[in-house]
């Protein structure tokens, strides 16, 4: 294996940037070879042609999974784990060694424009999955790339602006899913974010890049920049941001030698990011690869599989679904026949094949269905189209109605300002709903949107993004061929101005400050109390499931083990989510009522039961203690909430923990309530603050206001000026030190 002290100053500061747009620079003197790496995250982006980064020019043809706003609905890294592999396969035969991906960014706000690309706004949801999908990639010898770290939760002045964040959220909420992974899965390769984290961008942030990623996490791998991302590149370097993309035409590789040779940068730092890239290189040539050709229908399947798996069915009154044999059909919206199965932007896929909604109606059910596009996707409406879809739904046993956010709508550059699905589109529903009242709405859309229909169709189905077997698989669960089991990896508000970050996003004149702290998605509903149209979590099946009684222990390891008997008791056969939510009965610090953090997805038979039983981390319990700089873990009662969603909780237990010492710097500038609850110091302040007090601090006379509630905020230094001697507040002070 060639070594970063084989070559030449120079050499090693070529290997920092690229040759090109998607590949690295060869060294041809020692052996070294370019190697690519190319978008993912839901499939192959390879180009085929010029390169840019838009998804303006054609890439190979490649199978296009669900992207991660659906895939994260399944809850299930080991169907992502499958997707992963697929991928992985797909890029090692097209000489592809890093897939740009996974996406773990936080659903911060139901607007930014490339929410689809992410798993959740649950960091321990988002961590779990991407782990599998990351897992999948990287058995078939291709590297994965973690994005986009960090707090990178916005389109708008996304290469410019600072997220302002305070630790305790960026720690327990952004940083999380990124930690996970890391240590759960071992990417090859993290992309540091555009944007600046309070004040510093990503890209030369030497506490994100080294400190936290490195040297807390023992991430050993090469970080590389997002295209364009790099702001000072011998900054850069400093900070451990080793690889920076596309390519710099040589501009940036001369600033690092000139660095170097002024004394600006140390040489030992240009050795360990080209030591980096060397490793990835070697790497990525290490083992033998899956070879082509690539097996279309197999893939295709696959994704149909994962499609299936990622529907929500969110509302089901009824039992207008499943479609019973033999009804007639109308089926409106022109994403039936054109459907939106993919984002816009660098994530853009060439699919191998695209299937529709209408097709797989006609072949399932033939002459039962017939077609009307009811609008246009510019959204000006036609009355023509719309008469035509109401008349044809007057005629039919059942209407279903495609609608969902354009093209246009959303993508990677740009957030949305609205919730709101195009009001042609309500308008034609409006209409249907009026000739037919059996009326399914099938939903497509990247991020979510407001349903004011929610009351008026009974039955609603979250289609998201599906990728290209979208259309057959929406078929298969509104047919009852598959039965949905997906569930929300996101609140649907009722409002934008319910939303948590709603006058925090996108911020202004460069900055965005995430006011909400800790409480993101249905952290911020739940603790405020505030009405949801469907909550975290929530998704329905074809069936019913009853839960038993929870029970939870703790095991050796201090993890709560947590046991549940769940019961199929419908007549068919179907998968549950089972969900497990934690949170202390009492907290020092401001905290959730609850938090997801175990789940597993269960398929039983009618009247089938299943056991199942989950682990609890005790690691996933602690809060970031501002303090100490660490996760703690607090003692006490955790209450234990086993169900179906964040709303609809089936059962609970509590259990008792043992909490993680905190032993803080005692100072002048401490409190007496700090002083008094140190265990050597607290007896004899008590002491002293009888015989200075008169009285026992905590109040000795009947009627008395409680003296320690009183005085107890008092920095301890501050006694002097109430006549305790000085030396005496001292010697509190030094034996509170001991």
């Amino acid at each position: 294996m060639v070594s970063s002290q084989d070559l030449t100053l120079e050499e090693k500061a070529q290997l920092l940037s690229g040759k090109d747009f998607w590949t690295t620079k060869n060294i041809d003197r020692v052996g070294v070879p370019s190697i690519m790496l190319t978008d993912g995250p839901h499939g192959l982006r390879k180009q085929a042609g010029s390169s840019d980064n838009l998804g303006i020019n054609e890439s190979v043809p490649a199978t296009c999974f669900p992207p991660a706003v659906a895939l994260g609905s399944a809850f299930d890294p080991d169907l992502a784990e499958r997707v992963g592999q697929a991928l992985g396969i797909e890029a090692a035969i097209e000489d592809v060694s890093v897939l740009l991906g996974p996406g773990v960014n936080i659903k911060r706000s139901p607007l930014c424009g490339r929410n689809f690309e992410y798993f959740s706004e649950d960091p321990y949801h988002a961590g779990t999955v991407a782990a599998g999908l990351v897992r999948g990639i990287q058995s078939q010898n291709v590297g994965a790339c973690l994005k986009h770290f960090a707090a990178n939760n916005q389109e708008e002045d996304r290469m410019r602006v600072s997220s302002d964040v305070d630790d305790r959220p960026l720690r327990e909420i952004y940083f999380r899913a990124f930690e996970r992974v890391v240590k759960e899965a071992k990417p090859w390769t993290v992309m540091c974010s555009y944007n600046k984290i309070n004040g510093t961008y990503a890209s030369e942030h030497s506490w994100l890049l080294t400190d936290v990623l490195r040297e807390a996490w023992d991430f050993d791998g090469m970080v590389v920049s997002d295209w364009g991302a790099v702001h000072d590149r011998v900054a850069g370097v400093k900070a451990g941001m080793d690889l920076e993309m596309p390519s710099s035409d040589g501009i940036t590789d001369a600033q690092v030698v000139d660095a170097v040779r002024a004394g600006r940068l140390e040489s030992t730092w240009v050795d360990r990011s080209a030591q980096r890239v060397l490793n990835l290189v070697e790497r990525s040539g290490r083992w033998v690869k899956p070879s082509g050709p690539l097996d279309v229908e197999a893939h295709h399947r696959i994704a149909r599989e994962a499609a299936t798996r990622s529907v929500v069915l969110l509302k089901n009154d009824g039992q207008t679904l499943p479609l019973e044999d033999g009804q007639s059909i109308a089926l409106i919206g022109e994403f039936a026949r054109t459907p939106r199965f993919q984002g816009g932007g660098s994530s853009h896929i060439n699919p191998t094949r695209v299937d529709t909604a209408l097709d797989a109606f006609r072949e399932k059910v033939g002459e039962q269905v017939d077609f009307a596009p009811g609008f246009t996707f510019d959204g000006k409406g036609s009355e023509a189209l719309r008469a035509e879809a109401v008349e044809l739904a007057r005629t039919k046993d059942v209407a279903v109605v495609f609608l969902g956010l354009p093209d246009a709508a959303e993508s990677e550059g740009f957030d949305r300002t609205t919730l709101d699905i195009p009001a042609d589109q309500l308008e034609l529903l409006d209409e249907v709903v009026a000739a037919n009242p059996r009326t399914v709405v099938v939903l497509s859309n990247g991020g979510v949107v407001a349903l004011p229909f929610a009351d008026s169709v009974p039955a609603i189905v979250e289609g998201w993004l599906l990728g290209q077997a979208g259309g057959s698989a929406v078929v298969d669960i509104l047919t009852g061929e598959t039965a949905p089991s997906g569930r929300l990896g996101e609140t649907i508000p009722y409002r934008l101005e319910d939303t948590p970050a709603f006058g925090n996003f996108p911020g202004e004149f460069g900055h965005v400050r995430y006011g909400e702290g800790i409480h993101v998605g249905y952290r911020w509903y739940d603790k405020r109390n505030f009405e949801v149209a469907f909550p975290f979590g929530h998704g329905l099946a074809y069936t019913n499931f009853e839960y038993g009684s929870p029970t939870v222990s703790v095991n050796d390891h201090d993890d709560i083990e947590v046991r549940v008997r769940i019961t199929n008791t419908g007549q068919r056969s179907g998968r549950e989510v089972v969900q497990v939510y934690v949170g202390p009965e009492n907290s020092a610090v401001d905290r959730a009522p609850r938090e997801l953090k175990a789940f597993a997805s269960v398929e039983a038979a009618a009247g089938e039961s299943r056991d199942v039983a989950l682990t609890i981390d005790r690691e996933d319990l602690a809060y970031w203690d501002i303090r100490v700089d660490r996760f703690v873990v607090e003692a006490g009662v955790y209450r234990v909430e086993v169900g179906a969603s964040s709303r609809d909780i089936r059962g609970e237990a509590t259990v008792e923990l043992n909490g993680d010492e905190v032993r803080l710097p005692l100072t002048s500038q401490s409190s007496l309530a700090e002083i008094l609850a140190h265990p050597t110091a607290g007896p004899t302040m008590r002491e002293h603050l009888t015989t200075f007090l008169g009285s026992t601090p905590d109040g000795a006379a009947s009627g008395e206001q409680d003296m320690e509630s009183l005085i107890g905020s008092l920095p301890v230094g501050r006694l002097v000026s109430f006549g305790m001697p000085k030396e005496q507040v001292k010697k509190l002070i030094n034996l509170a030190q001991q």
